[in-house]
C-alpha cells in the first residue's frame, strides 16, 4: 500500500505556481518579482546555502527587516531540510548571543543595520558561523566589502533545486520567546504543524463573506515582524492563496501608510501599538484606509482603539494566540459584526464582538480550569485558566535549562496551559480577563488588569494604559495605572487623572467594580515600556513604580 503524502511547506507553493504564477511579491521600492521568479530564487538560495555547508538539520539564522529575503528564507531553508531560526532583532545583544549559541546556527544572514550588534557579540559565539550580508542598496560600509552579499550569492547560484519530500515531523522553524524570568526559550515547529496551522487559519478567514476575512483578491502586508511566530503564519497563508504581497522593510509610519495607499493593501495584522502609531501619524489623515482589514493580537484590542479604527473605515477584529501555539487559537466572530459605516462605531454589541478574543479556530479546543484543574462550565461567568489543544501546538521548549519550570508547566493532562485567565460563553466565545501573572490580588480579592485598562482608555487623551499590582503591606497588592497620554503637562494630566477616577467611581457606584479597584496611583508616560514584540512590558513598569516608591 502506498503511504500518504507528507505535509510539507514546499506543498504550499503548488497552488500559486499553478494558478497565479504572475502575481507579484514586492519589497517596498527595493525589488518586485512574480511567484514564478520567486520559485527560481528559492532554488538559487537553497543551492547557495548548500555551498555554504548547510545540509539537512543545519540551522540558518536571519537578522533582517520584513523583506523579500525573509519570505524566501521562510520557504527555501525548511524546504531543503534545514531549520530557519528567525532571530529577534529587538532582543538585547546578550539575548541575541544566547539564542545564536543555543540554536547552534551554521549560517547567519545579517542586514547591515544590525552589523554593530553582530560585531559586539561575534567573538563570543561558540561555533564557527558563516555570514551573509543583507542590504537594500548596493552601497556598503568599507568594513563589509569582504563579506558574501545575498543578491550576489543568489546571482552566482543555479535556480534548479529539487525540494524532495521527507518526514513531515522534521523541524522547520525555530525562534525564541522571552518571559519575565530566565533566558529566552526555544520554540520549534515542524512542517506538519505549519501546514496544518496554515489550513486552520485559512479555514477561519476564508468563509467570511464580503469585505471581511481573507480572499484571493486581497493585497497582503505584514505589520507583525517576521521574526515573531512566523509573522503569525500569514506569509505562508498569503503564499498559498497566491496573494499580492507587500513587504515594508523597517516600520516607519509614513512609509507604511504610503505603501498601503500605493499598493491598495487590504489585509494586515499587528499589535495594538502599531495600529495606534499609524492612526496617530500626521500622514494618516490623508490616507484612505477604508478598504483595510486588520487583525489585532499580542495584547488586548481596547474599545477606544477599535472605535478609532472603525471611524477611519478599518475593518478591525481581535485574534488570540501565543508563541507556543504557532500562534492561532481564536479570532473574533467576523460573521456577526455587520457592515462598516457610521453605525459600526455606535453598535456596542458589534464592538464587543470585535474586541472579544473570539471563537476557537477549526481543530482548536478550549477548556477553562479552576486552580485544581477542574473543568468549569461554558457559561460566560465561570473564570479560570484557559487551556487549549490543537494539532499545531508546540510539544515543548527545545533543550530547556534544568531549572526552567515553565517547560514542565506548559502541558498538563494533554492540554497546553496558556497562562491566561478568562471565561467561555455558551456560544463558544472566549473572553480573556487577564494573564495569570498580571491579575492583581488586593485584600484577598482578584482584580482584572485588563478591565482596569479598558476603563482608563475611555478617557479622551489616553492612548494606552497598563494596570499593575504594586506590593502593599496592608492589602498585599494595590492597583496602579500607567497611562500613555499625548500631553502630560501638569495641567492637562490633572484633568485626565480626574476623568479616569470619575469613570472608576461611576463603575464602583453602579456595582460593576469593587471599591478597592480604584487605582492608588496614576502615572503619565510619553510611551509605556514595551517588550521586543511591542507588548506593554509590565515587568519594566513594576520596576518603575517600585523606584518611585523608594
Amino acid at each position: 500500500m502506498q503511504s500518504p503524502a507528507p505535509l510539507m511547506i514546499s506543498h504550499l507553493l503548488r497552488t500559486p505556481l499553478a494558478n497565479t504564477p504572475d502575481q507579484l511579491i514586492i519589497h517596498g521600492d527595493v525589488l518586485r518579482y512574480s511567484y514564478r521568479q520567486f520559485r527560481s530564487r528559492l532554488g538559487r538560495l537553497a543551492n547557495a546555502l548548500r555551498k555554504l555547508g548547510v545540509g539537512q538539520g543545519g540551522v540558518v539564522g536571519v537578522l533582517d527587516w520584513d523583506s523579500h529575503r525573509y519570505l524566501e528564507c521562510y520557504f527555501a531553508v525548511p524546504m531543503m531540510g534545514a531549520v530557519l531560526h528567525t532571530v529577534n532583532i529587538r532582543l538585547t545583544p546578550e539575548q541575541i548571543l544566547y539564542t545564536i549559541n543555543h540554536a547552534q546556527d551554521d549560517v547567519l544572514l545579517i542586514h547591515v543595520d544590525f552589523w554593530d550588534i553582530w560585531q559586539s557579540i561575534a567573538h563570543r559565539v561558540t561555533r564557527r558561523v558563516k555570514i551573509v550580508c543583507l542590504s537594500d542598496t548596493t552601497i556598503f560600509d568599507e568594513n563589509l566589502t569582504d563579506l558574501t552579499e545575498y543578491e550576489t550569492l543568489l546571482a552566482q547560484s543555479d535556480p534548479t533545486f529539487v525540494f524532495d519530500d521527507f518526514d513531515e515531523n522534521t523541524r522547520a522553524t525555530l525562534f525564541y520567546t522571552t518571559g519575565t524570568t530566565g533566558a529566552p526559550k526555544a520554540v520549534g515547529y515542524s512542517h506538519r504543524q505549519i501546514v496544518l496551522h496554515s489550513l486552520g487559519f485559512l479555514a477561519t478567514l476564508a468563509p467570511v463573506p464580503g469585505q471581511g476575512g481573507l480572499h484571493r483578491g486581497d493585497v497582503y502586508m505584514p505589520l507583525t515582524p517576521l521574526f515573531h511566530v512566523h509573522g503569525w503564519g500569514f506569509p505562508y497563508i498569503a503564499t498559498l492563496l497566491g496573494l499580492r504581497q507587500i513587504y515594508p522593510g523597517r516600520y516607519e509610519p509614513a512609509r507604511l501608510l504610503a505603501l498601503i495607499a500605493e499598493h491598495g493593501v487590504t489585509f494586515s495584522h499587528c499589535v495594538p501599538t502599531i495600529l495606534n502609531m499609524l492612526l496617530s501619524a500626521p500622514e494618516s489623515a490623508g490616507t484612505d484606509l477604508s478598504r483595510w482589514k486588520v487583525l489585532i493580537g499580542g495584547a488586548a484590542l481596547t474599545p477606544a482603539l477599535a472605535q478609532a479604527a472603525l471611524k477611519r473605515g478599518i475593518d478591525v477584529h481581535a485574534a488570540y494566540g501565543m508563541s507556543e501555539t504557532c500562534p492561532l487559537l481564536s479570532v473574533a466572530d467576523m460573521m456577526s459584526t455587520g457592515h462598516l459605516g457610521d453605525a459600526a462605531t455606535k453598535d456596542s454589541a458589534a464592538l464587543e464582538t470585535r474586541i472579544a478574543t473570539g471563537r476557537a479556530a477549526p481543530l482548536v479546543e478550549f477548556q477553562i480550569w479552576d486552580e485544581n484543574q477542574k473543568v468549569l462550565p461554558h457559561d460566560g461567568q465561570s473564570v479560570g485558566q484557559i487551556v487549549a489543544r490543537a494539532p499545531w501546538l508546540t510539544c515543548g521548549y527545545i533543550n530547556p535549562s534544568e531549572n526552567d519550570s515553565n517547560t514542565s508547566d506548559l502541558w498538563h493532562k494533554g492540554w497546553l496551559q496558556t497562562g491566561d485567565v478568562g471565561a467561555i460563553t455558551s456560544d463558544g466565545t472566549l473572553q480573556i480577563s487577564d494573564r495569570l501573572k498580571d491579575v492583581i490580588k488586593s485584600g484577598g480579592e482578584w482584580l482584572s488588569s485588563l478591565s482596569l485598562e479598558q476603563l482608563a482608555t475611555r478617557v479622551c487623551g489616553v492612548t494606552n494604559a497598563a494596570a499593575i499590582g504594586v506590593p502593599d503591606s496592608r492589602w498585599g497588592e494595590r492597583p496602579c495605572l500607567g497611562v500613555e497620554v499625548l500631553d502630560h503637562s501638569q495641567q492637562h494630566f490633572t484633568k485626565i487623572e480626574s476623568d479616569i477616577r470619575a469613570i472608576f467611581l461611576r463603575e464602583i457606584e453602579q456595582g460593576r467594580l469593587p471599591k478597592w479597584a480604584m487605582p492608588d496611583r496614576i502615572v503619565a508616560f510619553d510611551c509605556l515600556p514595551k517588550t521586543s514584540v511591542g507588548k506593554i512590558d509590565k515587568k519594566a513598569l513594576r520596576i518603575i513604580f517600585a523606584a518611585v516608591d523608594t
